[in-house]
């Protein structure tokens, strides 16, 4: 195994084939439009440097920020965070959104909202069954915009792969809510089965770097992505850490299956493990907020020691992110790189690259 640079990139030459990199441990998340502001980096960076148990950011970006118009990319925003964040060693994820929140509708590129062909691109959705928009979320199910997403995630691939600060890429939350237009049978399962063609995708691309899927619900897809993700060489993970909640946590029965949390354990080692604590789970234990507020350190345990997780993305929250860097500068987080977390090679990678 020899990196060896090129231009400004960091390139890496990988034997045998399916050799990844494997820098497992503690990530911010950034929010808002953070991620290209200088004076919010500034600050990130800062705490970046002066906490050794954080490896680096995960940041979001939607389709229409990658892909300006028809086959025409822009990745500087990704060129230029992996510049800066490889001058400090440390290491960049991204998260492709398939998914928005409020009123945001800026998902997809215009030629995708203005050409039936994709059906406009997107779908709003509530959380409740109700009429009120939650946000929006694209139409998977189309064979077309599934072509078009499997395109940008080939061009991103291309680009970063070999890169040796590009840690990792993944795709936001199989939950698609309560479609505000219901879906019929058909579009559910072509939304699920072109899903899983793009996680097959991210692995064919990105062949020495992690790729992950956000898992929550429905239940009764996750015995089915787990067996596949574990397959293919690719990482679950789910976008909250609600530690009481009771579709997460459910074991399964005879009449439901189970919920995500318990693929956790029972894969801990077989393939990588990751999970995002979320702004709402700073704040409460259970998704209809019928639970109690956890400590940072109650969150940090359940991921470590219940779930079992290799990396741990904690979104940099104004009102919780002294408590996060906190608990991170204890002792126990410094012990080793990866902040205390497992760090093992998981069975379904050939080798892993530190």
């Amino acid at each position: 195994m020899i990196w060896t640079p090129f231009e400004t990139a960091h390139a890496v030459v990988v034997e045998p084939p399916g050799s990844i990199k494997w820098h497992p441990g503690h990530y911010y998340t950034l929010v808002g439009s953070g991620k290209n502001n200088p004076a919010y980096l500034e600050q990130v960076y800062s705490e970046l440097n002066d906490t050794p148990a954080l490896r680096g950011i995960q940041v979001r970006y939607s389709w229409v920020e990658l892909e300006k118009s028809y086959g025409v990319y822009d990745f500087s925003s990704i060129e230029e965070r992996l510049s800066e964040l490889a001058a400090q060693n440390k290491r960049l994820m991204i998260l492709l959104e398939l998914k928005s929140w409020g009123a945001d509708t800026d998902l997809v590129p215009d030629y995708v909202i203005n050409n039936p062909i994709y059906e406009n691109g997107i779908f709003a959705f509530s959380n409740n069954g109700s009429s009120n928009i939650t946000g929006n979320n694209i139409k998977l199910w189309n064979p077309m915009i599934r072509d078009r997403l499997a395109a940008l995630i080939s061009e991103l691939g291309k680009r970063f792969n070999s890169h040796e600060y590009f840690e990792g890429i993944g795709l936001t939350e199989t939950s698609m809510g309560f479609p505000i237009k219901p879906q019929t049978s058909t579009q559910k399962d072509d939304y699920y089965s072109n899903l899983l063609v793009l996680n097959k995708k991210m692995r064919a691309s990105f062949p020495n770097t992690m790729t992950f899927q956000f898992a929550n619900h429905p239940r009764s897809f996750l015995t089915s992505l787990v067996g596949e993700l574990k397959g293919m060489g690719s990482a679950l993970g789910c976008p909250d850490i609600f530690i009481e909640d009771p579709g997460l946590n459910f074991p399964g029965d005879r009449w439901s299956p189970q919920g995500i949390y318990p693929y956790y354990s029972e894969n801990s080692g077989l393939m990588p493990l990751v999970i995002q604590v979320e702004g709402s789970n700073y704040e409460n234990t259970r998704w209809d907020n019928t639970g109690y507020q956890p400590t940072v350190s109650e969150l940090l345990n359940f991921a470590r020691h219940h779930l079992k997780v290799n990396y741990i993305f904690w979104v940099r929250e104004p009102a919780y992110r002294k408590q996060v860097l906190e608990v991170l500068s204890w002792s126990k987080q410094n012990s080793n790189p990866s902040g205390g977390l497992p760090s093992a090679c998981p069975e379904n990678y050939t080798t892993c690259i530190d």
